[in-house]
């Protein structure tokens, strides 16, 4: 089998059917669906050894991302990779989470080697020699969730995500509302807990209010439900809380259960993310669409891989109200 007897079945050119097993070049969408039927239909598999020989790529890019137990990192690399498999590339997962050592071996070795064609980093705040690297060997590299000097990155504005979830929580009524927000580990990068805590205290100094509290946590639901237990079981506990991710605000939701109080009817709670439970939960959040951030990562490395213009590198964010927000009971 061979990509002539593709390009007579599909009524196609060699360089036609090259181009659009490989991904490199135009072609119609019509055209390469029928030429991939084609191919289906023969058995024809395109041989990679010999595609990396004739481009000098392997078709693989790597995907680097800092936990790969969070929802919202696992989200992102499901978008990237279902957009780069679309296209016909392969995906190579490295996953930094650990003492340190692992992100040493990554960009001192690995990226380095002729494995990838190409990087997206995730929530990685990178060092400008592992940038330059990256660069002096032509790997295009495109970040998520943060600025990196010299890099095509994508990200929302934390600041005011943040604010517009705190501004929902006012114009209900609320005066006296608190934040769980990061803690020191988890500000390792980007320092988006801090941006999101000064989103919320922004939006209260403009209302002309005071916090009610702050407690740290690690984004995940335990440490939301530790956080709002102590919140909670304050006797000046706020009416109204918000989670800088939809984790911790499940875990806070829970707190309240466990605490004997209703939600929305004695605390309202509000998150970021966009959670896919979000709704099972009730919660009103603000949805940042983690998947679509992956796959617009995606197309923006394979815009630059191709030499085609790339999309914008502008993330929507956008409120969702549910149950768990209402205005605050009569005193």
């Amino acid at each position: 089998m061979n990509i002539a007897e593709v390009a007579r079945a599909a009524g196609v050119s060699n360089a036609t059917v090259s181009r659009a097993l490989s991904g490199r070049g135009s072609v119609s969408p019509a055209t390469r669906e029928r030429v991939l039927a084609a191919a289906d239909e023969l058995g024809y598999v395109v041989s990679q050894a010999a595609s990396t020989l004739s481009s000098g790529r392997t078709r693989n890019v790597g995907i680097v991302i800092p936990f790969l137990d969070r929802w919202f990192f696992t989200q992102v690399l499901a978008g990237a990779q279902r957009r780069l498999m679309d296209s016909g590339y392969d995906v190579t997962l490295y996953n930094l989470e650990g003492d340190g050592s692992e992100r040493r071996t990554v960009f001192d070795d690995f990226l380095l080697r002729q494995r990838v064609d190409a990087v997206i980093a995730v929530s990685l705040e990178l060092e400008e020699n592992e940038v330059s690297r990256l660069h002096e060997l032509g790997k295009p590299l495109v970040g998520v969730g943060g600025p990196i000097p010299g890099v095509r990155t994508l990200q929302i504005d934390d600041d005011a995500a943040a604010r517009l979830a705190t501004e929902h929580l006012i114009s209900l009524g609320h005066t006296s509302l608190a934040h769980i927000g990061g803690d020191e580990a988890s500000d390792a990068d980007f320092h988006m807990p801090i941006k999101r805590r000064r989103g919320f205290s922004a939006a209260l100094e403009a209302a002309g209010l005071e916090p009610a509290g702050f407690i740290g946590a690690d984004f995940t639901l335990a440490g939301g439900y530790r956080a709002a237990k102590q919140l909670l079981g304050s006797p000046n506990r706020p009416t109204a809380i918000f989670a800088s991710s939809d984790e911790m605000a499940f875990g806070a939701i829970l707190a309240a259960r466990d605490l004997g109080l209703l939600v929305p009817h004695d605390v309202s709670i509000v998150g970021i993310d966009g959670h896919e439970q979000a709704e099972f939960f009730g919660l009103s959040t603000v949805a940042q669409y983690p998947r679509r951030q992956g796959a617009h990562a995606a197309e923006v490395l394979l815009a630059e891989l191709t030499g085609s213009e790339a999309p914008s590198p502008e993330v929507p964010f956008e409120l969702v109200t549910r149950a768990s927000t209402a205005r605050p009971r009569p005193a």
